[in-house]
């Protein structure tokens, strides 16, 4: 690794905390293959959040395909191995760096406007939830919660990761026990509790001007502007 200029490798999925910190106590630029749910590591997900580490050009769907020596494919789950190919399949897996590259400076077009009867308050933070990316407002100024695949996406010019949605790296940023005594984020619709599946908390560092109501002259009159 000392003589290396730039690792490029696919380190054991149970070591990966500990390949990573190598890595970074080596200064090593590199490219890598890891477990999607390693983004919510409290090892890993501080260095996506601090611009250390992103994500780079995805695998399709997440599906991964390995060569492997000549095996036995009861070693593996059904349909996980290919006697055929001698390919091993491995479902949500990620390529990792921190090597700069395009699709981190493509600007996400944001078409919704925030409309607080769309966006639900949370109840054990302060931030809106938001369902899916497209429904990210273009005009919100304070903290949004979005789906994990927002991290594809991320460009750090545009937005500002505040942390994530559950856990100890959410109680570390004041996220408060919900509903259910867990530190996860939750809010209320009419009267039914829910906890939204695995946020990223996140900021426009770019908020459009909100658009004011167009009011009639009546309001007007009435000195609702």
């Amino acid at each position: 690794m000392d003589e290396a200029d730039i690792v490029v490798t696919n380190p054991p999925f149970s070591l990966f905390r500990e390949y990573v910190a190598v890595l970074m106590e080596r200064e090593k630029k590199f490219i890598i293959i890891g477990p999607q749910n390693s983004l919510h590591y409290k090892e890993i997900f501080p260095l996506i959040r601090d611009n250390k580490m992103w994500l780079g050009y995805g695998f399709e769907k997440g599906d991964a395909y390995f060569s492997v020596p000549q095996t036995n494919a009861s070693n593996y789950a059904a349909g996980v191995y290919n006697m055929e190919t001698g390919l091993v399949h491995f479902r949500n897996c990620v390529w990792l760096t921190n090597l700069d590259i395009r699709k981190r400076h493509e600007t996400m077009i944001l078409v919704r406007r925030y409309q607080p009867e769309k966006y639900p308050m949370y109840d054990n933070f302060d931030g809106i939830d938001v369902s899916s990316l497209v429904e990210i407002p273009c005009d919100f100024v304070g903290v949004m919660g979005v789906p994990d695949t927002f991290l594809q996406q991320y460009n750090p010019d545009q937005f500002q990761i505040i942390g994530i949605g559950s856990g100890t790296l959410a109680k570390e940023i004041g996220v408060q026990k919900n509903y259910r005594g867990r530190t996860d984020i939750a809010y209320t619709i009419n009267g039914v509790h829910k906890c939204p599946y695995s946020r990223i908390l996140i900021r426009n560092l770019h908020p459009e001007e909100a658009k004011r109501p167009i009011l009639s002259i009546t309001q007007r009159n009435m000195g609702l502007e």
